[in-house]
């Protein structure tokens, strides 16, 4: 059967699958369990990503130390550029069986087995250690055109991170600490036959979304997709299919206004915002400043169960303000969205500890 709803349907399910409406989850884990990740990010013009998303559901009693916190007690893990809830490392490590796949990576792989045993010997003899004091004994050097070229143990970790012989254990600031994964992960870990672990993973990311779209380009690292998780659906006036998670039909829904991180999963796939909410945007980061409509790092801005704006908006840690350059509304502001575009803006530069000035 074939699920048919109406785009008003469709963004409630989206924003209450990523709880973003009025009920506020308990804690930073369970928080993590439902969102099925939270993405690392070090731009940091406001605060960063993962801090972002966890503040917008969580508001101030969150406390960006409590993701490492939580990373230490082995209740998430951290693994490329995602933290995950602990729940979920069979799932991913199993999806992750025979990488890598690309045969570059297998041929420097190869070339360097020396190495890779070299740093998986100074990490059993040193225990957790930075990238940047470990030895590198590279025999063939990475070839990259970005900032990783010759970068030769930090690539070998994130290698070694995939194919689980290797994790991250914390973090100094924003430096990863690394150590054996046998080290910290659980000990007796079972892992799932790499089709079972890829199910698993679909399911998981379609109970975080509510509905996606199916089909288009796989796009590395977390997928949009869930092409054969919950049941299919259609969205009336909008063309393609969906899959839908049949525990968010026919739920109550209570909106808020909230402040989103650029890469919060909500927008994160730019063409279903696009469908479902009617919202343009870019992360303009990269833009010559010239060239940008809404910012360098600019927050999307969700009332109820519309996407409504953009705030334009930099911590000025220096000067001790959160410092507001524009807030660019899709459509005029009602007073109701205004009072609470306000009061979130209230609420982040009190949990950031600076002063809301305009500029």
């Amino acid at each position: 059967m074939v699920v048919e709803l109406d785009i008003g349907d469709a963004r409630r399910i989206a924003v209450r699958a990523q709880l973003l409406d009025a009920d506020v989850p308990v804690g930073l884990v369970g928080l993590v369990e439902r969102l099925n990740l939270l993405q690392l990010d070090p731009t940091a013009a406001v605060a960063p990503s993962a801090d972002l998303v966890a503040w917008s559901r969580l508001g101030n009693g969150y406390h960006p130390a409590q993701l490492d916190e939580a990373v230490r007690a082995r209740e998430l893990f951290e693994l490329d550029a995602f933290v995950r809830p602990m729940s979920q490392l069979p799932a991913v490590l199993g999806s992750l069986a025979g990488w890598p796949l690309h045969g570059r990576h297998r041929e420097w792989l190869k070339a360097n087995d020396s190495f890779r045993r070299d740093l998986l010997a100074a990490l059993r003899e040193r225990g957790e250690s930075l990238s940047r004091d470990l030895p590198d004994t590279a025999v063939v050097g990475w070839r990259s055109t970005g900032w990783t070229r010759d970068r030769n143990v930090t690539q070998m970790l994130e290698f070694l991170t995939l194919t689980g012989e290797v994790a991250v254990s914390g973090r100094v600031g924003r430096q990863r600490l690394f150590d054996l994964a046998e080290r910290v992960y659980p000990s007796g870990l079972v892992l799932p036959e790499r089709a079972d672990a890829l199910r698993q993973r679909e399911e998981l990311r379609l109970r975080a979304s509510g509905i996606v779209r199916t089909g288009g380009t796989i796009v590395p690292g977390e997928p949009y997709q869930a092409d054969h998780s919950g049941v299919p659906a259609v969205v009336r006036g909008i063309r393609g299919q969906w899959r839908v998670d049949p525990e968010q039909l026919d739920r109550p829904f209570t909106g808020r206004t909230a402040l989103l991180s650029p890469f919060d999963r909500l927008v994160h796939d730019r063409a279903r915002a696009k469908q479902l909410f009617g919202f343009e945007y870019v992360l303009e980061m990269y833009k010559p400043a010239a060239a940008r409509r809404w910012g360098y790092y600019a927050l999307p801005v969700l009332h109820a169960d519309r996407l409504v704006g953009k705030l334009d908006a930099t911590a000025d840690r220096k000067a001790g303000r959160l410092v507001v350059k524009a807030v660019h509304e899709d459509e005029p502001f009602s007073a109701v969205v205004r009072a609470g575009v306000d009061a979130e803006l209230a609420g982040l530069a009190e949990w950031l500890g600076l002063e809301l000035s305009a500029d």
